[in-house]
Order: C-alpha cells, then structure tokens, then sequence
C-alpha cells in the first residue's frame, strides 16, 4: 500500500486521466470452498469461487474491531465469497474502508486544461534524452528482451521517464501473468455493508498540491533517481512473477501460513525511495505521507472502537502481519491483537 500509493499520486499527476474500469467482483454469500478443492498449480492462477483469508481481532475491553487483511496483486478470474466476512459486517455497527491518499489539484478547470502541455512533457525525460542513454547499457538490453512482449514496437515509451515506464510495465506484466490489482475484493466488502445497512467511514488523506504549475516545472527539471526503481521492476518481470501469483494464490485460498512466509511488502520498495529522495516529493507534500495516512487510520480505528461494540475494517496486508505495519502499532498501544491461527488454532 505505502509503495503503491505514493507511485500511484505520482503517475495520477503526469499522467492525463483515462476512462477504465473492472469487472465487478462477487459478493453472493455461497458457502466457502474447501482449501483441498482449490484449482491451484505452482505457477498458474487460481480459478472460481474462494474463500480469502480468516480475519484478525482487534480487542480492547467488550469492543471488538475485525480485520480483513486484503492483497495486491489477486487471480483476475478468483472470485472472493466469504460467509464469515458477510456475517460478521452484519453484525458490526461501522466499517472502516481501507485506507487511501487523495491528490487534489488546486486549480480551477480552465487552469488544469492550461497544465495539460506541461502533464505531457513531465512524463518525459529531461533534454529529450531516451531510455538508451539514461539507463546502463546492459539495463536497456534487459529491457529491450522484454519490451516486445508487453508494448511490441512502440517507440514513444523509449522517452518516457524510468519511473512511469517501470509502472506502465509492471500492470501489463500483471495482465499476462492473469493477475489484476484492481480492488474487486474492497468494492465487494463495501457492498455487503451497504447490503446490511452499516455505516461505511471512508478513511482518507487528502494531498493538496497548491501550485501544480510550479510543482510540474520542478518535475520536468529534477533528477527522480528512479533507475533503481526500473531495475527492481524488470527483475519482478524477469524472475519474480511466479511469486506474485503464488502469493495471490495463498491469499485466495486462505493460506496464511504461506502469505507468512512470503514477503508481503511491495516490491516496488526502491520506487517509493526514488520518489521521496526526488526534491519534487517536498513539494508535493509525499515524503512523509505513508507516516500520516497510518496517523489518520489509527485516530479512525480508535475512535471507532471506542464509540461500537464491534467494527469492521480492511486493510493492507503488509499493515496487519508486518512486525512494523499498524496492527502491530496497535497492539503495543495496548490493543489485543489475535490472527486467525490464534482464533481457530
């Protein structure tokens, strides 16, 4: 989340907004497949209805907070159905949804239409210069083996910057290998409480940015030092797609024990230093904003659980087994915080 985000403002700022849009996920409430009949293979996607993982218990006295830990990437053709998730929003009084940043753009309609020039000549990189003689030689040879695959003989992407080309080929990579990071499972979640009549708390850090037009210009002359970001992106292509989509495998069938074992943290852990090390990450207010997103969160689910007997909340993954993520911060604040290992041993 912490990664996918800052990335995610970033090229939501250069890039022009597009029309897209998901395939909806399922919500039905049909009972939960067994693990034993899950279509699972070491390296191929997971198919059809799954269960998704247990849920976690935050507890302080009588009042009960339940977690859903959700992942990025998921099978694009998994369908999530849990029971015990449907009940147990049922039974809440509040959902907390997860945990987002929005980049808000002061400036009137006329003045954004006046930024578009600049939108389009930020994505490229400095003096005109392409990808051939920014990156090392044999970089570009990596990425020339593996360009044809996901953009075929498009040339206009050889002068975009290493930060967006890295995440432009990231999504694609996703697509072939059947993955998807398209939030089925959050909107799924959000209908069953609109279903049940529970109060949805959106949880949300609005990110201001007061003079676009000067933080453009900044873009346009600053270094992002985003090289290694486009380093660690082609080695996931290259060698760790596999992994992801084992990963998203154990969490659509509810295999904890394998998500432990497994990193949960983004691998696109060295784009998000990149960015926060570029100067333009001062003036865009993102050098600090994982730190203050986990601050709103947390005043969120305090208050929360201070004012229901029980509360329902989403989070990322990384958030809830991470010894540093924010159940962990909860639980040292004094929190009980048990897993569904702990719940059903």
């Amino acid at each position: 989340m912490r990664v996918s985000v800052v990335l995610g403002l970033l090229a939501a700022f250069l890039v022009p907004p597009v029309w897209a849009q998901s395939a909806p996920a399922s919500s039905g409430t049909a009972p939960a497949p067994s693990r034993e009949n899950a279509k699972l293979l070491e390296t191929v996607t997971v198919t059809g209805e799954q269960p998704g993982p247990g849920l976690w218990k935050v507890s302080k006295g009588d009042h009960v907070m339940w977690v859903l830990g959700t992942l990025s990437p998921l099978p694009r053709h998994m369908e999530w159905r849990s029971a015990e998730v449907e009940q147990t929003i049922a039974h809440s009084q509040e959902m907390l949804e997860a945990p987002t940043a929005e980049l808000k753009v002061d400036a009137g309609f006329f003045s954004k239409l006046a930024l578009l020039p600049s939108v389009y000549s930020a994505r490229k990189n400095p003096d005109g210069e392409d990808l051939q003689q920014i990156l090392p030689s044999d970089m570009y040879a990596r990425w020339q083996a593996v360009k044809p695959q996901y953009f075929g003989t498009d040339r206009s992407i050889e002068y975009w910057r290493p930060l967006l080309v890295a995440w432009k080929l990231y999504q694609k990579a996703l697509d072939k290998a059947g993955l998807t990071s398209a939030s089925g499972v959050t909107n799924a979640v959000q209908r069953l409480a609109d279903r049940h009549d529970v109060t949805r708390t959106p949880v949300k850090y609005e990110l201001v940015v007061e003079h676009p037009g000067e933080a453009l210009d900044t873009i346009k002359q600053t270094n992002l030092h985003d090289i290694s970001c486009f380093n660690q992106t082609l080695n996931i292509v290259e060698h760790d797609m596999g992994s992801l989509t084992a990963r998203a495998n154990a969490w659509s069938t509810g295999d904890i024990g394998t998500l432990r074992s497994m990193s949960v943290n983004d691998r696109h852990e060295s784009c998000l230093i990149a960015v926060i090390n570029a100067d333009v990450a001062e003036q865009m207010g993102l050098h600090d904003l994982p730190q203050r997103m986990e601050a709103v969160w947390q005043q969120a689910a305090m208050a929360a659980m201070a004012r229901n007997p029980q509360t329902f909340a989403i989070l990322p993954m990384r958030e809830v087994l991470s010894p540093d993520g924010y159940l962990a911060h909860l639980k040292a604040m004094g929190y009980a915080v048990q897993s569904p290992e702990d719940l059903d041993p």
